[in-house]
């Protein structure tokens, strides 16, 4: 087991911001796909995001060159067994979950840390069918993952404390602030988060005001950095309805039911940034384009 080595399967938005975090704390990373074009995809949109801290932020040319050169991908699950943490973000499903975790489970050393990322499904959940549920455990990020400082740390009823402790040095490593939560549908941000936006897509389609003006009001009223309905463009319309579809069934409680804008935008496949229109319409670079 190389201990200074991190495995991740998946390659969406989470899973590169946890790649760049980790490789840009020196530690070396090899991403799991099947799929040699996600994987391209992934290494092109890492870039892409290194690209815009370098325009932002100062960050240097070496930097960006240093950190790439610590991210590695592979499509054999084999390789990733040397690792002595393994990230997984590939969804929102509980049987998906399971069957991945099982096979990093399999594959890993017993020493090593498995984490999922998760916004509403079970650690406990998943752990049943591996056969170290101990070294489980969950952790929710925020998108972006490389600009957002906090974590929140989900235990499962098996998790152990060596593994609790395991995952607290690495959110250290990674200058992450963390809070540890209870193991409950949509933990803290989440389902602190969703009540806000769904109300103000209800605003905009009763006709109240416009998407502009919503955003405006909110975002100067309560001194946040971004609007409500920008933000769920940012998210990704498709991502937040899953989550409201997962809350509303697990809880029951009104105001987690999808708005019905909501679901017109994703059914119209208007997503919001990645496909740029949602609830605005966006360039290539992620700017707003005036109405």
């Amino acid at each position: 087991m190389k201990q200074n080595l991190v495995a991740l399967v998946g390659t969406g938005a989470i899973a590169q911001g946890i790649a760049l975090t980790l490789a840009r704390n020196a530690l070396d990373v090899i991403i799991y796909d099947e799929n040699r074009a996600a994987l391209a995809s992934a290494l092109e949109g890492m870039s892409f995001s290194i690209d815009r801290e370098i325009e932002k932020w100062g960050m240097t040319e070496n930097e960006k060159r240093a950190a790439l050169s610590r991210i590695a991908t592979t499509t054999v699950k084999a390789d990733l067994a040397q690792a002595s943490v393994f990230f997984e973000s590939k969804g929102e499903e509980l049987e998906e979950k399971r069957d991945l975790m099982k096979k990093l489970d399999m594959i890993s050393d017993d020493e090593a840390l498995l984490i999922m990322t998760t916004t509403t499904i079970s650690v406990t959940e998943v752990s049943k069918v591996l056969r170290n549920p101990e070294r489980l455990i969950g952790l929710h990020f925020l998108h972006p993952v490389y600009k957002v400082p906090v974590v929140e740390v989900v235990k499962g009823h098996r998790t152990s404390v060596e593994t609790v402790d395991a995952t607290r040095k690495l959110l250290n490593e990674l200058d992450r602030q963390y809070i540890e939560v209870f193991e409950y549908p949509g933990y803290v941000t989440t389902r602190v988060i969703l009540p806000l936006l769904n109300e103000a897509m209800h605003v905009l389609m009763e006709g109240l005001a416009s998407a502009e003006d919503i955003d405006k009001a909110i975002r100067l009223g309560f001194d946040l950095s971004m609007g409500p309905l920008a933000l769920a463009d940012f998210i990704g319309l498709d991502v937040l309805l899953g989550w409201m579809e997962s809350l509303f069934h697990e809880l029951g409680e009104a105001k987690y039911r999808p708005c019905p804008l909501l679901r017109r935008h994703v059914r119209e496949q208007k997503l919001g940034m990645k496909t740029l229109e949602g609830f605005f319409k966006y360039d290539k670079d992620g700017k707003k384009v005036s109405p």
